[in-house]
């Protein structure tokens, strides 16, 4: 072979050395065109995300590690050098093996130049480290569920149950239902839900949130007399245990908690104060000490929400002043940039330990970028304003699945589910995965509801109107993309209020409307 190639690790996790973003010069092509982003192949979609994400997957699939051991073999293991190299045809120049050139000894300079530049140039195989086979990875292929048929590597279809039970609920949204009665009640509107395991979940009212690392004790704010407080959850009680009185300059509006313990309140001061917890003195047992580390200032408005993500040591913050800041948590926190303007005060926050991207939101829409501050897509769900988003989440099962979904929760008592797909002009270049709408158990139907709310247009508003049940679509001003191709949420509502063409609402009568929590589906 003529030279040793091997991807770098950046085809798996960073789709920004595809891009030049900072607009280097880097020449022309003979036939006089410049050169600028890589030219991607047609199933990247155009888009630098796509083409890591499907990178990614490839590599962490079960085959690849089924197979990976005879890649070990060929670069770092028995079949690098000798005999069983040459069958599997894994033979290189001399030059490029440990060991078989001593460059220091070379004296004619031009001689001893043009090994060292061949080497740079083609490559050069590691050291061995394995003189035996390597070991096969032991790889349990999980079924695929299709219809709630599970499906073996083999083709053979398997037990429907048995392959409901190892999927996780984003690849089965159609199978989702509400539970009958609650699992949980507390005695106000609820702002934090934690699941501590697969059996216990736990859940505080507004203006409260949990405190690491047991979760029994929660910091509380939003009292007549502006103090702040922690107090612990006990089986015959709560027991406020600490009372932190003029904290700092006005109300407290949010608050948020690393796993790191470091505490982040902020409200309409326009400040972010981030303050480290610690345990009191021996005569003050029970009591949290709140010593201030930081203070952050980047607003001109009230900050209306928090998130912090201890993958990547960051913290956003959102505000009135219809802007988000992330900041750096790694040593000295300072500010990193700034996501765009939004249509209004961001309302909610989430960011996705697996990949970094975060979701933002106003009453109406709904945004997500990468860490780095691009948009990848956002949709007006509620153009009119009868409803308001409240709460969003995020899945985090792989940071290469694509049927990871984004959750948001709103006024009008209905749970969305948004994914992402890519659309041309004129046709879907893939099939609108179905998502689905949960509305509240006892009370009357998604379908009823919706029938009543706004119908979710792109930003810039552009809507479509077919007066049955409604794909939501929200198109992505890809702001780097120079194609036809966009980039669009998708969340299934099952509604029956449509949008005509130009934009003004139209319904009708709702007949056939399943009047269940489930939602029918609509395929494109």
């Amino acid at each position: 072979m003529a030279d040793i190639k091997e991807l770098i690790p950046e085809f798996f996790y960073m789709p920004e050395f595809l891009t030049n973003n900072n607009h280097f010069e880097l020449g022309e092509k003979q036939s006089g065109e410049e050169l600028n982003d890589i030219v991607l192949p047609t199933w990247a979609k155009g888009d630098p995300h796509e083409f890591i994400r499907v990178h990614r997957e490839a590599l962490e699939c079960d085959y690849v590690s089924a197979h990976l051991h005879e890649w070990i073999d060929l670069i770092f293991g028995y079949k690098q050098q000798g005999k069983e190299a040459f069958e599997a045809c894994n033979v290189f120049h001399h030059f490029f093996y440990e060991g078989s050139v001593d460059i220091d000894k070379i004296e004619d300079p031009l001689k001893k130049q043009s090994t060292i530049a061949f080497i740079h140039n083609f490559g050069q195989m590691p050291k061995q480290l394995f003189k035996k086979p390597h070991r096969q990875r032991k790889v349990v292929f999980l079924p695929t569920v299709i219809s709630g048929t599970s499906i073996t590597p083999d083709g053979a279809p398997s037990s429907g149950l048995e392959g409901r039970r190892l999927s996780p609920f984003n690849k089965n949204l159609f199978q989702l239902m509400p539970t009958r009665d609650p699992i949980l009640r507390v005695h106000g509107e609820v702002h934090q839900i934690m699941c501590l395991d697969k059996q216990h979940v736990v859940a505080v009212e507004k203006n409260r949130v949990f405190l690491p690392p047991t979760y029994n004790r929660y910091f509380a704010w939003g009292y007549p007399d502006r103090s702040a407080r922690v107090a612990v959850m006990e089986k015959d009680g709560e027991k406020v245990t600490s009372v932190y009185e003029q904290l700092h300059q006005g109300k407290i509006l949010c608050a948020t908690v690393t796993e790191s313990n470091l505490l982040l309140t902020a409200g309409d001061s326009t400040v972010v104060y981030v303050w480290e917890i610690s345990p009191g003195g021996l005569k003050e047992r029970g009591r949290l000490q709140l010593n201030l580390k930081h203070t952050l200032h980047g607003h001109t408005a009230a900050v209306t929400c928090l998130a912090t993500s201890d993958h990547y040591s960051i913290i956003v913050s959102g505000s009135e002043d219809k802007t988000c800041i992330v900041w750096d948590l790694a040593k000295e926190v300072y500010f990193v940039r700034e996501l765009g303007d939004h249509p209004g005060p961001v309302v909610m926050l989430a960011i996705n330990n697996m990949n970094g991207n975060i979701v933002t939101g106003t009453d109406s829409t709904l945004h997500l970028w990468t860490l780095n501050g691009t948009l990848l897509a956002e949709v007006n769900v509620f153009p009119t304003g009868k409803s308001k988003f409240l709460c969003c989440a995020v899945s985090e099962m792989f940071d290469w699945d694509k049927d990871n979904v984004i959750v948001t929760g709103s006024s009008d008592g209905v749970v969305r589910m948004w994914s992402l797909d890519y659309e041309k002009e004129g046709a879907l270049t893939q099939k609108i995965r179905r998502q689905k709408s949960v509305g509240p158990v006892g009370t009357e139907s998604p379908s009823d509801k919706m029938a009543d709310q706004d119908t979710p247009s792109p930003v810039p508003q552009k809507s479509e109107g077919e007066g049955k049940e409604e794909v939501e679509k929200a198109k992505v001003e890809r702001r780097s993309s120079t194609d036809s191709e966009s980039v669009y949420f998708n969340a299934f509502s099952g509604q029956d209020e449509g949008v005509d063409g130009k934009g003004e609402e139209s319904t009708n009568s709702g007949e056939g409307t399943d009047h269940q929590s489930t939602a029918g589906t609509k395929d494109e």
